[in-house]
């Protein structure tokens, strides 16, 4: 599979990421064949957050990656922290939580740093300068060796991306969610390399049952689906590969993540990854013309 280099800095990622959070607890061989299959067929950005399963997430991964650690870009999110009685979480986005919040995702991961640390959301209101100087101070120390954001307010990734030094950003984009497009042309003048995290769509891309997703209708979502469909079986490739190749048609979109949670799914990933060599975007004319255009509603700059 293919490596792109981020635009800034040094990481390496593949075209297809794995999103931890479909790892499931108890399920040891599962997880550990799902591991081993992603890493024959080239990928290597694995994505888990401090906030996934309370931390247990995290120390999941720690537990897949002893051995193999240094195969893997992985990448981590910090801002969101459980309440102490369990009942929910709350939005902290302040240097010391963040100082703090690192070592615990390091200890739970079983590793001295990570390649990629995000910011898990944000806020106008919040510290940014704060926030800024408690990632430069992990870059500097050597726990973290790039950071980034996981945002969908445009008001909040844009400030980032001018006045930081953030590498990447992780936003939902899909088919059925084509919002990014309209600042990538932004983005990709500041660098800044977009994950695609939500590519099949919570599945409608697959075989889901339809439903209203955003602002489609349900019976449009039907059609698209159904034309996905019949655009699979024209050019003999799987729905899978045509959701996750199409954010990866326009840059600076540099890595689809995808969560895979059983054998049979991540031996359907290796055919679909096997496919997407042979898409490009004119291959989707029939969805296009169904899709409808959707723009972000708030937190617009």
């Amino acid at each position: 599979m293919k490596l792109n280099k981020l635009y800034k800095g040094d990481l390496r990622i593949s075209e297809i990421g794995l999103g931890a959070m479909s790892f499931m607890q108890g399920h040891e061989s599962t997880n550990e064949r799902i591991l081993e299959l992603a890493s024959g067929y080239g990928i290597n950005y694995l994505d888990t957050s401090d906030l996934y399963d309370k931390g247990k997430n995290e120390e999941l991964i720690g537990k897949l990656l002893q051995g193999k650690r240094q195969d893997w870009v992985l990448a981590s999110k910090v801002g969101n922290k459980w309440r102490s009685d369990g009942s929910g979480w709350d939005w902290v986005p302040s240097k010391k939580y963040i100082l703090s919040a690192v070592e615990e995702s390091l200890g739970r991961l079983k590793t001295d740093y990570l390649d990629l640390y995000q910011l898990h959301g944000g806020t106008l209101d919040d510290p940014f300068e704060e926030i800024v100087e408690a990632f430069e101070l992990l870059k500097e120390q050597g726990k973290i060796k790039e950071y980034g954001i996981s945002s969908i307010r445009p008001n909040v990734f844009l400030k980032y991306a001018e006045k930081s030094r953030i590498v990447s950003n992780m936003m939902q984009y899909s088919l059925l969610d084509r919002r990014p497009e309209e600042y990538f042309s932004k983005l990709k003048e500041e660098g800044i390399t977009v994950f695609a995290r939500g590519t099949v769509a919570q599945g409608l891309m697959l075989n889901k049952p339809a439903q209203k997703y955003l602002s489609i209708p349900v019976h449009q979502v039907l059609k698209i689906q159904k034309a996905v469909e019949d655009t699979a079986k024209e050019l003999h490739v799987s729905a899978m590969a045509l959701a996750l190749k199409y954010p990866l048609l326009h840059k600076p979109v540099l890595c689809s993540v995808v969560g895979i949670r059983t054998k049979a799914q991540a031996q359907e990933l290796g055919k679909a990854i096997d496919e997407m060599e042979r898409l490009s975007l004119s291959d989707y004319e029939q969805i296009m013309a169904l899709l409808p255009e959707i723009k972000y509603a708030e937190h617009r700059k």
